[in-house]
């Protein structure tokens, strides 16, 4: 507690670091047994990992550099002025900068001060626990210099041949086109390449939902940790032989790097191998071997690494024996782990004692799958670097593989985005028209963290921008957006066949198998199965809906995304010639619980409303009536059914899944009918996503009667809250607690409060990361509103001249507000004389509780307590470090409009409260609740007490808990008991008491009814 109330003292924390020197920590014992040269491995070892560590907190580590005359005043200045304009990475790169070029001492001061600043920056501290776990000699891990071992002459044709061919094979980049004349475009690699951000580790294992939703959950997860500075970005060229491994060098590396469907896997692969036959990344390695799972699948029978290489690339011959000599030197990568047919179980000890399985030889015959884990475990040409790629869904299959770089593709963050609509659209114009329509439309932008729905935003949005089409309303769902996607299809190549409808229907059907079966690869035998004959890929109506691949023996297809296997399978739903109990369907696949069918669902809701239906209907002839009749009855079933059914997290996400499908449908009678009445809507404890908060927002601004809406600790953040801005003023009850929502989310909340129609009542802001910033347009805001009565801001950095600020609002004389909460919003004595000015107001109720008021403070908070025109009935003090000194004063309002008064774990002492008994004696003492908790309180106050409660009138409740209380005080406390006749809640819990005692004072908990003796 003591730490707390001293922040801000240290010069080096104007960002709120907190500093420990630890003169004995374990870095900086090992910094002592390393050498200048071994210090300088170090340096340039963690140099980029360092440069992002230390963002956050660069002024405070190129102050301690200063403070030891490392930096110069102009060179710290430098800096700083880097930072505070926004550039941290640029000043964190200016201060590494620096150092190396000032030598061995500043090396070795800046890695003393990185200790001192490590428990305020969470990477950081993981960089130095990395080298207290790794010894004190860094020669052993690190390889700074690392090169390729000079090349065998006999191979230096084959390795020119090698880099030429995947030069070729991954230059251009594929891009399917909705246009009937070119189906495909094709482009240079390195003009359409947007870069991916990718973190080095992956954050879990296993996924129970459908990654669309799991995953864009997961994205503001990541976004929390973002802000908190605990997750590092990563480079492709640093997945090998760099800081971020785990394991020594000398065994080889294997990395995996996971990411949902669309996210980019193989084109990040594609870059990768594209990068290094060009010779721009990994040097030291002679040779890289890709390959995908989905082409592996063709090897139903044994085979040997030597096959395997020479089926993919002939031209190695019989010079792999002399390849195989220099392992170091090989990168394997396997693309599509979830892909693969076969099992590769890690955990299987079978694999490390049973010698069918195991593959020690490059020349060995067997499984594929014996290969692939040989080759990851190290155990077939050790020393060898592995990559692979997977989805999350089948990463816990290499939970215990031998694995040195966990990383994952979080895909577009922040201006990523744009520039993938940039490098989509050749003509610029078009593509600044569809990024203001993606931005616009809050569903569609937080796709966008994911390539394939920007590439599928890009062929449904980009008909849009035509100036010589008729004026039709963008997509506003993601029904609507991907009914465009498909009708643009039909629009294009609907005439290539006789029955779009038809060919629609057992596509549909085969893809509803497929989303059933967890299922996104299927065979000629699937088409057959479905009457798709094969030849029907003449047409580019079918190649539009299903990609193709015939690389290696066998024909594979998919579509596109995922989510387009799941619409066109919802769209079969309205397609059947006949009735059939769709009902049934959708409550079987809504009883699923992993997800598998969520975006299912939520397309077949929004295929029930005009606006998705109507372009399709088009070209697929009227959908069947009764069909979109029974969705929505069955949507109206279910959002009834969830409706406050919110006890649990379940319970909490199954109405708002409803809610999307109310969004989806757009059917507003539906939405009134359904949700128009509801006065309570709980989410607390389930993270939102902006795309649910726009969904809350649709569903809330046809609900007329919403009184309460609880999103505590819903990390909704400034960007969820700007979905919901123009709806909450409808509400009374609001808790926003725990959302991170920041000085400029307050913003956004004042113009609610300003709001003509404003019916708030109650808002809860507990822990938003406020500053005083945000004090004045809040303050403004509480001038005027008019139903606005309790306010709480608790556990905030509003500082002083926030409350000063905020005071101004107070004041005024339409302010309505009764309950204030400002408990842990480091206050100091400073802003009593601004807390002082409100008392005589409409205020009742202050919690000033987890503050550093001092006895200064509360003798001017006393002054105004003791105002015959002050209305407070209930103050917290606790922990606000009072004293004795202060405890007249505070006795000198018990005779005032207080009747409820938290002085808990301060330090009044006995004489504190000796003082206070003569005020409770009093005759007009109105006091009702007084709370003592932790006082270090003693015996000697115990009579004082007993004597005034005797003659007390009011006191209904009092709080002694955890004091020093002994046997000696129990006849006092037993006659306090037995006299204050108004008394029914006593709290001694935490004192010394013998268990003889406890009974004595237990024994008379039924002495008058209604009194509570709690020990």
């Amino acid at each position: 507690m003591a730490e707390r109330s001293n922040m801000g003292e240290d010069p080096t924390s104007s960002r709120r670091m907190r500093m420990n020197p630890a003169p004995n920590s374990t870095v900086t014992e090992l910094l002592t047994k390393y050498d200048d040269y071994q210090l300088f491995q170090l340096t340039k070892f963690y140099r980029d990992r360092l440069q992002q560590a230390i963002e956050e907190g660069v002024d405070g580590v190129s102050s301690l550099l200063t403070n030891e005359w490392i930096f110069s005043r102009q060179e710290h200045r430098k800096i700083t002025e880097l930072m505070e304009k926004g550039n941290r990475m640029d000043s964190s790169k200016l201060l590494l900068s620096l150092v190396m070029e000032k030598g061995s001492q500043a090396r070795r001061v800046m890695w003393e001060s990185l200790e001192k600043m490590r428990h305020g920056l969470p990477k950081l501290d993981k960089i130095l626990k990395e080298t207290q776990e790794r010894g004190p000699d860094p020669s052993v891990y690190i390889n700074v210099n690392r090169e390729a071992s000079e090349l065998p002459s006999h191979l230096e044709g084959v390795q020119q041949k090698h880099t030429e061919t995947l030069r070729l094979q991954t230059e251009t980049l594929r891009v399917n086109t909705i246009l009937i004349k070119q189906k495909v475009k094709i482009f240079q690699l390195i003009d359409r390449y947007a870069e991916l951000t990718i973190i080095s580790n992956v954050r879990d294992r296993t996924l129970v939902e459908h990654e669309l939703l799991a995953r864009g959950r997961d994205h503001e997860e990541w976004r929390k940790k973002h802000l908190r500075r605990e997750l590092e970005k990563i480079r492709t060229d640093q997945l090998f032989w760099s800081s971020f491994s785990q394991r020594k060098s000398e065994s080889g590396n294997s990395a995996a790097v996971s990411g949902v469907p669309g996210i980019g896997k193989t084109t990040m692969v594609q870059k990768m191998v594209y990068d290094w036959a060009t010779g721009k990344i990994f040097p030291h390695f002679q040779f890289v071997f890709s390959f995908k799972f989905r082409d592996l699948n063709n090897f139903n029978s044994r085979i040997n690494l030597r096959n395997l290489i020479l089926d993919q690339y002939p031209y190695f011959g019989n010079v792999l024996g002399e390849v195989w000599k220099n392992p170091e030197g090989l990168l394997f990568i396997f693309d599509g782990l979830d892909e693969f047919k076969d099992r590769i179980d890690f955990a299987d000890n079978r694999r490390n004692t049973e010698p069918q399985f195991m593959c020690t030889d490059p020349e060995c015959w067997c499984e594929v799958s014996d290969i692939v884990y040989s080759l990851i475990q190290h155990k077939l040409l050790p020393g060898c670097s592995v990559l692979v790629t997977s989805r999350p869904t089948a990463l816990h299959l290499l939970e215990k593989a031998e694995i040195s770089v966990w990383a994952e593709i979080l895909g577009f963050v922040g201006d990523e985005r744009k520039e993938y609509f940039n490098k989509f659209f050749e003509d610029q114009a078009v593509a600044a028209a569809v990024f203001k329509h993606v931005e616009e439309n809050e569903i569609l932008y937080t796709m966008c963290y994911n390539p394939s729905y920007c590439w599928i935003l890009g062929l449904a949005l980009g008909p849009f921008t035509q100036r010589d089409r008729k004026q039709q309303q963008v997509p506003k769902t993601i029904t609507q957006l991907y009914s465009y996607y498909i009708y643009n299809i039909l629009k294009n190549h609907g005439r290539e066949i006789e029955s779009p409808r038809d060919v629609f229907l057992k596509l549909g059907e085969m893809a509803f198998t497929g989303v059933s079966e967890k299922k996104i690869v299927f065979r000629n035998g699937d088409l057959i199965k479905y009457n798709l004959q094969p030849s029907l890929f003449l047409s580019g109506f079918l190649m539009e809906l299903l990609e193709k691949d015939d690389s290696v023996q066998s024909v594979v297809y998919t579509f596109p995304h995922l989510t387009i296997q799941e619409f066109v399978a919802a769209l079969a739903q309205f397609l059947t010639p006949g009735p059939k109990d769709i009902q049934k369907l959708l409550s079987e696949a809504y009883s699923e619980k992993d997800g598998r069918f969520e975006i299912f669902l939520r397309f077949v809701a929004g295929l029930s409303s005009p606006q998705s239906a109507r372009p399709l209907e088009e070209f697929l002839s009227p959908f069947l009536h009764q069909t979109t009749c029974r969705v929505i009855d069955w949507v109206k079933e279910k959002v009834e059914g969830q409706i406050g059914n919110t006890a649990t997290e379940i319970g909490k996400r199954n109405p708002l899944n409803t809610f999307h499908y109310l969004f989806e449908s757009q059917n507003k009678a539906l939405a009134q009918a359904t949700v128009g009445s509801v006065e309570t809507l709980a989410f607390s404890g389930l993270r939102l996503t902006p795309i649910d908060c726009a969904v809350l927002s649709h569903v809330l601004g046809l609900c007329d009667t919403i009184k309460h809406l609880d999103l505590y600790e819903c990390y909704i953040q400034c960007e969820g809250l700007q979905r919901l801005e123009y709806v909450l003023y409808k509400c009374q009850k609001l808790r926003l607690t725990e959302n991170n929502l920041g000085d400029s989310g307050v913003k956004l909340l004042s113009a609610a409060l300003r709001n003509p129609g404003c019916k708030i009542q109650e808002l809860d802001l507990r822990n938003n990361n406020l500053t005083d910033s945000c004090a004045e347009d809040l303050s403004s805001a509480v001038s005027t509103n008019q139903s606005l009565t309790d306010l709480d801001l608790g556990r905030n950095r509003l500082g002083d001249s926030g409350v000063k600020l905020l005071s101004v609002g107070l004041r005024n004389l339409d302010c309505k507000i009764q309950r204030l909460g400002l408990w842990g919003t480091d206050l100091t004595d400073s802003c009593a004389e601004d807390l002082a000015t409100v008392f005589n107001r409409s205020l009742t109720d202050l919690d000033l509780g987890y503050n550093n008021l001092g006895d200064s403070g509360v003798k001017r908070l006393s002054v105004a307590l003791r105002r015959p025109d002050c209305k407070i009935q209930k103050l917290n003090l606790w922990d606000t470090k009072l004293t004795d000194s202060c405890a007249e004063d505070l006795a000198s309002v018990f005779n005032r409009s207080l009747t409820d008064l938290n002085l808990g774990y301060n330090k009044l002492g006995d004489s504190g409260v000796k003082r206070l008994s003569v005020a409770l004696r009093g005759s007009d003492c109105k006091m009702q609740k007084l709370h003592l908790w932790d006082n270090r309180l003693t015996d000697s106050c115990a009579e004082d007490l007993a004597s005034a409660l005797s003659t007390n009138q009011s006191l209904t409740d009092l709080d002694l808990g955890f004091n020093s209380f002994s046997d000696q005080s129990v006849p006092a406390l037993r006659r306090l008991i037995l006299t204050c006749r108004t008394l029914n809640l006593i709290k001694l819990r935490g004192n010394q008491f013998s268990r003889n005692g406890e009974n004595q004072l237990e024994s008379l908990q039924g002495y008058r009814p209604g009194l509570s003796v709690e020990m």
